[in-house]
């Protein structure tokens, strides 16, 4: 009994020193982070600063403390729309602020939809007379169309403007899952939801790959459209066209045929950009000759917050992949979202609710979960407006169905009506090693549906019926909420995915029009004016830990490379995106609405701790 007590006080010690270290360590952390000094160029007058090493994104992903403290976080930096817009509505009408500055040396892109929003903001800090200037060792599609709207357009020496449009190449496991013996049960409804493609067959069917030209096609069209209309005198389109056929002319440099067309204004290192930039905003003492008076973005929106009081208008973010109970900022929780909703609703303060959805879709029951929030708040009187951003599709879209009224831009990625379920099964990979299964059954349905031994037909038209009973709601819910008649639904549907442009016709969506515009027409239905309006994000509260480290998260050098490695570490995220739905699709749930041709614009995330592994995570990982 002495050593058992000895041995449990042992125990006692060993953890209260554990818990005393962790407390010693957090507040000499926090000292050094209060303590710190500011950086000496930052918070001045004279330019604004858009340094951009990260991608733009609807809504950033919370910083888990712990994984950051153990150096293990894949989160880097994102950028919030909302953020960069409201700090580019402030400095158009700050007179301190003489000039806009984009940095997009390691920009990582963003959806179609939000760039436009950010450039037609860009637009109107010309208008005001203040001149905004691009610099970049590289230019792609993404940067470009945001340098577009510069009144200079700088590019290093060194550098390159290159253009690809949207396309590429997507994994196909079909070859690798016939290797590992997988057997792989797919239910689904509609002939153009291919999201299970990529594990039935070796290649794209003849319906995806026509849906897919056509909706790149579009998107595509509004790119260059949107270019040719911000620099009408660069010859965009032959450039785009034949992109070596201005080389011999340039003497065979990448940085002067790109000036010999017409898409940069200024050929120059970061220091003879900076000297341009101290000209206008005015110089810095604080460092070598090119450096100017700035202030950051973070610190700016600090300075100048976004108008509180007034009529509250709150703005449900649905961003990220939809998924079952709850999850934290960048991916929507069915849970989570529907108790912000219900929690804002107690508070009955809100004159209408704005639902911001920038989502592929994910998991049919957290969407009705969602979309019966918002009917919620419906049924109370509360006008509810939809705003669709980048991607709205599938289950992204099924969570208009509680909508007033739906907004959308020509850019926008939407419908994919289609629901699917997909469902690995082991008993050939297993038969390989040996390994049998067996057991007895009372029902058809026993153990079912079995991953060791295999599903039966009983399961698998189980199965189908429930993926059909969920389209067949799917259908109706469009139906109803669009005014359309039921049979016209079905053609549109399919899981075809659309550009904005088309939705509008087919009648998807009702107008075309930014989250401002859903705003304004929410106080409209509201009876009160969009002048009156303080917009309220709804979201659950971060902790102290992650707020306290929100804005020191140390960015990857990777992105300061040059334009070539930049393009190759492109494709590379194209072939690592696919291996990310794989994980998703056998991951769960079961039965989905998801949109395989809706990109993302968030990173993705490096690693899993070995708690987070999944029974198919260990089962792929002992087979390897």
């Amino acid at each position: 009994m002495k050593l058992v007590k000895g041995a449990w006080a042992l125990l006692v010690g060993i953890k209260d020193g554990l818990v005393l270290m962790a407390m010693l360590g957090f507040f000499a952390l926090l000292y050094a982070v209060v303590s710190a000094s500011p950086n000496p160029r930052g918070g001045e007058d004279g330019a604004l600063l858009l340094a951009l090493d990260g991608p733009v994104v609807e809504q950033s992903e919370t910083i888990d403390p712990r994984e950051l403290l153990l150096g293990q976080s894949p989160v880097g930096r994102q950028y919030q729309l909302s953020d960069i817009l409201q700090a580019l509505k402030a400095a158009e009408r700050d007179d301190d602020i003489k000039t806009v500055v984009l940095d997009l040396q390691g920009f990582q892109g963003g959806g179609q939809v939000a760039l436009e929003e950010i450039a037609r903001a860009l637009d109107r800090i010309k208008a005001a007379n203040k001149p905004v200037l691009a610099y970049a060792g590289g230019y792609f599609d993404d940067s470009y169309l945001l340098a577009a709207h510069a009144s200079e357009i700088w590019l290093d020496p060194m550098g390159a403007a290159a253009f690809a449009g949207p396309g590429g190449s997507r994994l196909y496991f079909k070859g690798l899952i016939d290797r590992l013996g997988v057997n792989v049960h797919v239910y689904r409804v509609g002939k153009f939801k291919s999201f299970v493609e990529p594990y039935t067959r070796s290649d794209q069917s003849p319906e995806a790959k026509a849906a897919n030209e056509a909706l790149a096609g579009a998107l595509w069209s509004n790119w260059k459209e949107n270019v040719a209309n911000a620099r009408p005198k660069a010859q965009i389109a032959a450039f785009v066209a034949n992109p070596l056929g201005g080389l011999d002319a340039a003497g065979g440099s990448l940085t002067q045929a790109a000036l010999k067309a017409g898409l940069v204004d200024k050929l120059g290192d970061r220091a003879a950009f900076g000297k341009r930039v101290a000209a206008i905003a005015g110089g810095n003492d604080h460092g070598p000759a090119g450096n100017f008076r700035y202030s950051a973005l973070s610190e700016y929106l600090a300075a100048h917050p976004a108008r509180h009081g007034g009529n509250k208008i709150g703005i449900v973010t649905v961003a990220g992949d939809i998924v079952d109970g709850k999850a934290p900022a960048g991916t929507a929780g069915g849970d989570t979202i529907s108790e912000i909703v219900m929690g804002a609703l107690a508070k009955q303060d809100l004159k209408a609710l704005v639902v911001r959805i920038d989502s592929p879709g994910g998991s049919a029951f957290a969407a009705e979960r969602i979309r019966l929030a918002l009917a919620g708040a419906r049924a109370k009187g509360l006008p509810v407006v939809a705003s669709m951003g980048n991607v709205a599709a599938s289950g992204g879209y099924w969570i208009t169905g509680a909508a007033d009224k739906v907004f959308a831009e020509p850019s926008t990625i939407t419908g994919s009506i289609g629901v699917f379920g997909i469902l690995p099964t082991f008993e050939a990979t297993l038969a390989k090693y040996g390994v049998t299964a067996d057991g007895i059954k009372t029902t058809p349905l026993s153990g079912q549906p079995d991953l060791f031994a295999g599903t039966n037909a009983t399961a698998d038209a189980f199965l189908q019926a429930g993926v059909e009973d969920i389209y067949a709601r799917f259908l109706r819910l469009v139906s109803t909420s669009r005014k359309l008649p039921l049979d016209k639904v079905g053609e549109i549907a399919q899981g075809r995915v659309w550009d904005g442009g088309t939705a509008r016709q087919l009648g998807l969506v009702d107008a075309f029009g930014s989250l401002d515009d859903a705003v304004a027409e929410a106080a409209r239905m509201a009876k009160i004016s969009p002048d009156s309006v303080s917009r309220v994000y709804l979201k659950p509260e971060k902790s102290f830990l992650a707020s306290l480290f929100e804005d020191d998260i140390e960015t990857s050098p990777s992105g300061h490379v040059d334009i070539f490695t930049q393009m190759a570490r492109r494709q590379q995220a194209l072939a690592l995106r696919g291996l990310s739905d794989a994980k998703a699709m056998l991951d769960g749930p079961a039965i989905q609405v998801r949109c395989l041709e809706c990109p993302s614009s968030l990173p993705l995330k490096a690693a899993h701790s070995p708690q987070d592994l999944t029974l198919i995570d260990r089962i792929v990982s002992w087979l390897i």
